[in-house]
């Protein structure tokens, strides 16, 4: 990938002004990084500002909400867009994770003020507070109907809310440690849990029963997420007859993101191992792309994507910054990813330049949830940000 380029995080209201100037930079591997600015030279009648860029650097097209760079001399190129809506009033500190409902109509988040929240997508307005963790709530998650909630937190908990009279519906106990990733199957009468424990279990959302333990790896388990393989993968054949609780797990593929720097893939259903894959450092995030491909992040910056079929050799590493990689979503025919410096990006195969998500200032970026054209991120300046990409 070419050398990334920085912008100032507030770039759209300082260059709104006549002579508002912004900061740039590019940060070629290895190499010195190369510093400029925009400045702003007048509004034009349409509000748009007309903004030059420094020597080295292209403007390459700008509206109000969105900026086009290139850094010529490094081959790098960045439509750099603003949020279009921030929402303040949801939380007080921190946003560990964030989700939209599959209608768009709902978001629900988890701070760490120790609160879980539903409120309106549209314009953040709080609708139910729910409460029944005790210590922080890790991760938070809509069922794909969009009415139910699921929840993990460091109380070992799992729970299964109503979106709507924020009712605890379910609360399933097992884990030794704190929860830290969940993964719905199919419709959701199944999901399963990683946790703190070392181990991802399945449990059946109907009995609020544990159906087993899927993997127990002596090692925290970061992040899970559960895909459809495709044909040409063989994910063995399970020891025992499975439950008949068991739904929507067969030729389901279960990936593991851990602390122990290992990727670990394993058929749901059969509980028998796919691969082991062995990165730079502990792994953070994981989620698949398609039947065969996945993408996952680590700790120390590494984007790793693989391919179940022959996964010992990555199709490529992406390497941006050493921040840690927070979250990665596929989306379209590419991905988001979001780092512990702030920074968040969409990659897409048919572009030839990177869409950021400006707006964090260098604090971490923990979450992406997206509905059709709009992206929501979490950040640990206690905001939730809402972009459009149709401002693109």
């Amino acid at each position: 990938m070419a050398a990334p380029l920085r912008i100032q995080s507030d770039w759209a209201q300082a260059l709104r002004k006549d002579e508002g100037e912004a900061w740039l930079s590019c940060h070629p591997p290895g190499k010195p990084t190369l510093y400029g600015s925009l400045t702003c030279q007048g509004i034009g009648l349409d509000g748009i500002p007309e903004v030059t860029a420094s020597e080295g650097f292209i403007v390459n097209e700008i509206n109000k909400k969105s900026i086009h760079i290139s850094c010529p001399e490094e081959n790098a190129s960045s439509k750099f867009l603003a949020p279009y809506t921030t929402f303040s009033r949801i939380h007080s500190k921190s946003i560990t994770c964030l989700d939209i409902s599959s209608g768009g109509g709902l978001g629900v988040s988890s701070s760490a003020d120790g609160s879980m929240k539903i409120w309106q997508a549209s314009n953040g307005e709080l609708r139910r507070v729910l409460e029944g963790h005790v210590f922080d709530v890790n991760c938070c998650r809509f069922f794909p109907s969009g009415l139910v909630v699921l929840s993990g937190g460091m109380d070992a908990q799992l729970k299964i809310w109503s979106a709507e009279d924020a009712s605890c519906v379910v609360t399933f106990k097992g884990h030794k440690g704190g929860i830290l990733d969940t993964a719905i199957v199919d419709r959701g009468r199944n999901v399963v849990s990683g946790s703190r424990d070392g181990t991802a279990r399945l449990w059946d959302c109907g009995r609020s029963a544990c159906l087993g333990v899927i993997a127990d790896c002596g090692s925290s388990i970061n992040g899970v997420a559960v895909g459809a393989a495709d044909n040409s993968i063989n994910l063995g054949s399970p020891e025992q007859m499975p439950s008949e609780r068991e739904v929507g797990t067969e030729s389901k593929m279960l990936l593991l993101a851990r602390e122990d720097k290992k990727l670990q893939c394993l058929g749901l259903q059969s509980r028998q191992p796919v691969f082991l894959f062995v990165g730079s450092d502990a792994f953070n995030c994981c989620t698949f792309l398609s039947g065969f491909l996945l993408l996952a992040g680590t700790q120390d910056g590494n984007i790793y994507q693989l391919d179940v079929r022959s996964p010992r050799v990555p199709v490529q590493v992406i390497h941006r910054s050493g921040a840690p990689v927070l979250s990665l979503l596929s989306f379209r025919d590419g991905f988001i990813a979001s780092q512990g410096d702030g920074s968040c990006f969409i990659v897409q195969q048919d572009l030839d330049y990177l869409i950021e998500l400006t707006g964090a200032d260098c604090d971490p970026v923990y979450k992406v949830a997206t509905w059709e054209k709009q992206i929501y991120t979490c950040c640990r300046d206690g905001l939730v940000r809402r972009y459009q990409l149709s401002d693109l």
